[in-house]
């Protein structure tokens, strides 16, 4: 197959003129790179964290502390994916638009501060996942001696959660991950 600059070219995936640095409550997942399975496994429905998979964990606990604008909110680690809901309390300009209290008391307002594909924004939701996946890449490729090699793949799904309905049932999606693995196309058989 020969490059195709029409086909070819990355495409971002986030909704376009949409303010992500602006109040709300957003469903991540982020998957690892070529699906390998290397957070740990599914066993008797639950999901048992390996070493990798703890580390996961301690980055996604830490990441209010540099991000101290943002609320973490369930989470699954699975053996080849994380899926996640961040809340972002007020803009890294300071303006509140949610409470601590009502994650989806959200003052919506025109874009100010639009992402562009290789310009990253201060306080963006790409951003606050681009330095969790650097910790974890840095902190992983340490434990087992392979720098520069990576964990995840490039980007990472997100959706812009809009009321409590949808915040319910991305919670529960999150808390019934791991009973779904087994019917799960994703749970490809690559392990490390």
């Amino acid at each position: 197959m020969t490059y195709d600059p029409e086909s070819h070219h990355r495409r971002s995936i986030r909704l376009r003129d949409y303010d992500y640095t602006q109040p709300g409550a957003y469903f991540v997942t982020i998957a690892t790179h070529s699906h390998i399975h290397l957070f740990g496994a599914i066993t008797n429905n639950e999901m048992h964290l390996n070493r990798y998979g703890q580390v996961v964990k301690l980055e996604w606990q830490k990441l209010p502390t540099p991000f101290q604008f943002i609320r973490i909110d369930e989470m699954i680690i699975m053996p080849n994916h994380f899926h996640a809901i961040i809340i972002i309390l007020e803009n890294s300009r300071g303006t509140a638009g949610i409470s601590k209290n009502n994650a989806l008391d959200i003052n919506r307002r025109a874009p100010t501060t639009v992402e562009k594909f290789g310009k990253p924004v201060a306080g963006s939701l790409s951003t606050i996942i681009r330095s969790f996946k650097s910790a974890i890449t840095f902190r992983i490729n340490a434990l087992r001696s392979t720098p520069g090699v990576p964990v995840w793949q490039r980007n990472y799904y997100e959706h812009i959660i809009r009321n409590e309905d949808e915040l319910d049932q991305a919670r529960t999606y999150i808390l019934d991950n791991p009973r779904r693995w087994s019917k799960d196309g994703e749970n490809l058989n690559i392990s490390i």
